[in-house]
């Protein structure tokens, strides 16, 4: 299992830009964007990994995981 497979990542269409975008929460906000929903997925499982090896490499801590910790519930709910 890779680092990246322990948070939530999410391409939703945006209104405001006509286009998908994609971000993973408690790791990084909006950063990739485009018109086909599963090449933005792609483009952010790769910068999700980019900078988690960065966060890695520099010595710091990684996010709290959002995998398993009912963050998918939590959004349902809100929804």
């Amino acid at each position: 299992m890779k680092d990246s497979d322990r948070y939530v990542k999410i391409v939703e269409w945006s209104e405001e830009d006509g286009c998908f975008v994609g971000f993973c929460p408690g790791v990084i906000g909006a950063c990739c964007h485009g018109d086909n929903e599963v090449e933005v997925y792609a483009e952010l499982c790769q910068i999700v990994d980019e900078w988690l090896t960065t966060l890695k490499n520099d010595g710091k801590p990684l996010p709290l995981p959002t995998v398993g910790k009912g963050f998918v519930d939590q959004i349902l709910n809100v929804a």
